[in-house]
């Protein structure tokens, strides 16, 4: 087994080689607070010192809990110096999900940071946990403040080493349906994904920018998922680079225009509504005319990248849940190439990646270095690296039914792979429902193609004891600007085009416009913006029968 230099060894080669340089950039009320590589490691240190003078075990679960900002950051590296496990949390979890994982990983610390609300989550707090506070320019709390817990502490000296095989995270899963299971993840494990992702002879990420030979990352992506976690955090301290933040959702695009990644990952509802903000401005028939003019083509198209600030950026990247192909090929016109990626928490999120010189649409790529990866029962994809995770916290049965006896992780995603070894994701091997009819029907490959539309931002395709299926759909917030005869129109036609491409049994009788739009806070999506297929079920299942007995095919809640 290959040994990489772990993270926090990264960490102190840029703090002793570039103490000056730049490391971090946090907006803070319109203005960027800087903190170069000297700067963070002396908080990082200060921080580790108070976590080592708890007098914890070595290896004890350390609970955080905040939208991404420098100190979540400078907080994971105080973890790893002090010689304990991180345990993220996402930033807009319930009560119940706090109270759950914090028990579960039985953290005797939890660090509270920049959220949009506290109040939702207090109640879940477990009794006899110690809470320490991010500085107060993320928010005001009661507990002990991380400024004025550092400020009269020495720097823990010297540099810290922890073993390849110490566990580094316990990652919860988010979880489509049921608890989060904690994915424990080695030190080995993330430098290996990172280090081989970042190799130059491999040809996966070229993160610098030629003009400064430093890359820029622009995080936003809760960074308690694995795929932010590994390519932004992890990437930028193996590269030596730059992380910028975003201050808020309001100054998002502005954020991202001052920052001009030099690679940058959007989920596909990110890119979604970078294109629905763009033919807000430019309806389609008029950036048609002007793409169509050579000149007047390239102005548009650079004007475009650089009013989102991805105009340096040398990979644009899309990942954590299927994005239509269609998506891919319209910002391929305005000079945009996204690279779809694919990956797990279990595995690091390291697996598949269309490479830039070979980037096959509507796949998620060829397996990344070192990755072996075959066509298990039932056409579900197994993968097999020194990325997988050591198993479950405290689960060991799941963890035993995750694994082949030859250790190929079972993704529970049904797959084809090409004759270049690039992957087809074809659904899950759960998700299949059967139709009144006796027919099996895999919902996500439909749903690819309702999303197609612009309109439309989110879509669940449901059938369980119908004659045929039925699509609830969740329409873009720009839609609610046209009329619904308009939008009727459009749907209509997706309907009618949906069904043209898909097998009799398949075949969608009805498109519901749902009311509620599907959102985190209310158990819709998962925190990395992936349906919840039973909490959307269990809400409106018992319209299922109505709707499909009314006359049109195109039907408002």
């Amino acid at each position: 087994m290959t040994t990489y230099l772990s993270p926090i060894q990264m960490f102190y080669k840029w703090e002793k080689e570039r103490p000056n340089d730049v490391f971090m950039r946090q907006p803070v009320n319109g203005k960027w607070l800087s903190y170069t590589w000297k700067e963070a490691g002396d908080q990082a240190r200060r921080m580790a010192t108070v976590l080592k003078n708890m007098d914890m075990p070595a290896g004890s679960r350390i609970a955080l809990v905040s939208k991404n900002c420098a100190h979540w950051v400078l907080c994971d590296l105080a973890i790893m110096m002090a010689g304990h496990i991180s345990v993220p949390i996402y930033p807009n979890v319930g009560g119940d999900t706090l109270n759950y994982v914090v028990t579960h990983s039985e953290a005797p610390v939890l660090f509270v940071g920049k959220l949009d609300s506290w109040k939702g989550m207090a109640g879940g707090l477990p009794a006899g946990v110690k809470v320490i506070a991010f500085p107060e320019m993320y928010g005001k709390y009661e507990f002990e403040n991380w400024d004025t817990l550092i400020k009269d502490v020495a720097p823990l000296a010297g540099e810290t080493l922890r073993q390849p095989d110490e566990l580094m995270t316990i990652i919860y899963t988010s979880g489509t349906t049921g608890q989060p299971k904690g994915v424990m993840q080695t030190f080995h494990a993330l430098s290996y994904a990172v280090s081989n992702a970042l190799a130059q002879n491999n040809e996966v990420v070229r993160v610098p920018d030629p003009a400064t030979g430093r890359g820029r990352f622009f995080s936003y992506l809760p960074l308690s998922h694995i795929a932010e976690r590994l390519l932004v955090e992890m990437g930028c301290l193996y590269s030596g680079s730059e992380m910028y933040f975003a201050e808020s959702l309001d100054t998002f695009a502005v954020n991202l225009a001052e920052a001009r990644p030099t690679i940058f990952l959007g989920v596909p509802r990110i890119w979604s509504k970078f294109q629905s903000g763009i033919l807000a401005k430019m309806p389609q028939k008029k950036l048609n005319l002007l793409l169509s003019i050579p000149f007047v083509s390239s102005i548009v198209k650079n004007k475009i990248k650089t009013g989102l600030g991805l105009d340096k950026a040398n990979h644009c990247l899309s990942g954590a849940s299927p994005i239509p192909p269609s998506l891919i090929l319209w910002f391929g016109k305005l000079g945009i190439n996204i690279q779809e990626a694919y990956g797990m928490t279990e595995n690091c999120a390291y697996s598949h990646i269309n490479r830039k010189a070979n980037n096959q649409v509507g796949t998620v790529g060829q397996p990344m270095p070192l990755v072996d990866v075959k066509i298990g029962d039932n056409g579900e994809i197994w993968v097999k690296s020194e990325a997988s995770m050591k198993g479950y916290y405290k689960n060991e049965a799941a963890t035993a039914e995750t694994f082949t006896p030859d250790g190929y992780l079972k993704t529970g995603d049904k797959g084809e792979i090409g004759k270049q070894g690039h992957l087809k994701i074809t659904g899950r091997v759960k998700e299949l429902f059967k139709t009144e009819k006796g027919k099996y029907v895999a919902p996500a490959p439909i749903e690819m193609i309702i999303q197609e539309n612009a309109d439309i931002e989110q879509s669940c395709v449901v059938g369980v004891g119908l004659p045929q299926p039925i699509a609830l759909i969740s329409l873009q917030p720009t839609a609610v600007g046209k009329s619904r005869n308009e939008i009727k129109d459009s749907l209509s036609e997706t309907l009618e085009s949906v069904n043209k491409r898909l097998e009799a049994h398949e075949r969608l009788k009805k498109l519901i416009v749902v009311k509620t739009a599907w959102t985190v806070e209310n158990n819709l999506l998962t925190p990395s913006m992936k349906i919840k297929r039973g909490p959307i079920e269990d809400l409106y299942k018992a319209n299922y029968d109505k709707w499909y007995g009314e006359k049109d095919s195109i039907i408002w809640e």
